[in-house]
C-alpha cells in the first residue's frame, strides 16, 4: 500500500491512498489542478482514481470536489449527513447524484482490493469520520479534524502500519494569536482540533512494533509550525512511559501546499 499527502493543512486537504491496483483520494479540499499535480507526483492521473472518501463537508476538505468529479466522474463516499451537506453547497456547482454513495461508520466496505472502514470523530460538522484502510496484512489510517479522542478512537487506530494524524495547533500560539475569542474556543473545544501535545499523547497509545511511518498533518498556518509540531510530538513520546522512542519509527510533517514523500509498505 501507498500513502501520499497531496496537501494537508488548514487551507486544504487531499490524501492519496492506494494499492497496486486501486487508488483512492481522502478529501478533495484543493483545486483540481493541484490534485492532478499530486497524482502525477505519485505516477497516476485522475483517471486512475476509483473513489473519493469525504471526511466532512468543511471547505478545506471539499472545495475541489465539484470541478474534479465533473472531469473525472468517480464515486464519492461519505456519511448520509455529510453527503446531504455537500449537496447543499452551491459553491461546488452541479455534482450528479449518482456519484454519491452513502457509508456508515464502523461498517467495512471495499473499493477494489482496499478494505475501508470509517470511524466517528468529534468535530463541528454534520457527521464527520476518519478512515482506516487495509490491503492484505497492511493497514493505514487518515485521522484529522478531531477535537478529542477516546478509547474508541484508540482502538480503531491500533494495529496501523502507517498513519496521518492531526497535529493542528500549538496551544500557546493559538491563545496569543490574532483569532477572535470564539474561534479560539471552537478550536480548543472537543469539537475542534487536536493540539500538538494531544497528538503526541494519542500517538503514545497506539504505537506498536509495526507502526513504521507517521505523518503529522492538518497543521494550522497561523497557529503552528512544522518544526514545533514535530518537536512537541517527539517530546511527548520521549517522556511517555510507552516502550517506544521517535527513532523507532519515521515521523514526518506533511506539507501544506505540495505533495509529501510517498509512504510505501
Amino acid at each position: 500500500m501507498r500513502m501520499c499527502p497531496i496537501a494537508s493543512g488548514s487551507s486544504g486537504n487531499s490524501i492519496y491512498i492506494g494499492s497496486n491496483n486501486h487508488h483512492i483520494l481522502v478529501d478533495a479540499g484543493i483545486t483540481k489542478k493541484r490534485i492532478e499535480e499530486g497524482l502525477h507526483y505519485a505516477g497516476l492521473s485522475g483517471n486512475d482514481i476509483d473513489g473519493i472518501l469525504i471526511t466532512h463537508e468543511h471547505s478545506d476538505h471539499i472545495q475541489g470536489l465539484g470541478v474534479f468529479t465533473r472531469k473525472y466522474p468517480v464515486p464519492i463516499y461519505g456519511t448520509a449527513k455529510t453527503l446531504m451537506a455537500i449537496q447543499r453547497c452551491n459553491a461546488l456547482g452541479h455534482i450528479p447524484t449518482e456519484l454519491f454513495h452513502e457509508i456508515t461508520a464502523d461498517s467495512v466496505f471495499n473499493i477494489g482490493d482496499i478494505q475501508v472502514e470509517a470511524m466517528h470523530i468529534s468535530h463541528d460538522a454534520a457527521d464527520p469520520v476518519a478512515y482506516t484502510f487495509a490491503n492484505g496484512v497492511r493497514k493505514m489510517a487518515v485521522a484529522t479534524d478531531m477535537g478529542t479522542y477516546n478509547d474508541y478512537i484508540v482502538d480503531k487506530l491500533k494495529g496501523m502500519d502507517a498513519l496521518l494524524l492531526e497535529s493542528n495547533h500549538d496551544v500557546r500560539m493559538l491563545q496569543v494569536g490574532p483569532y477572535p475569542y470564539q474561534l479560539k474556543q471552537r478550536i480548543l473545544s472537543d469539537a475542534g482540533h487536536l493540539s500538538n501535545e494531544r497528538a503526541g499523547r494519542l500517538l503514545c497509545q497506539i504505537l506498536h512494533d509495526g507502526l513504521s511511518s507517521i505523518y503529522l498533518g492538518h497543521l494550522s498556518q497561523e497557529n503552528n509550525m512544522p518544526e514545533l509540531a514535530y518537536e512537541t510530538v517527539r517530546i511527548e513520546v520521549e517522556m511517555d512511559e510507552c516502550p517506544y522512542r521517535v527513532g523507532d519509527f519515521e515521523l514526518r510533517v506533511a506539507k501544506r501546499s505540495e505533495p509529501s514523500a510517498i509512504i510505501e509498505l
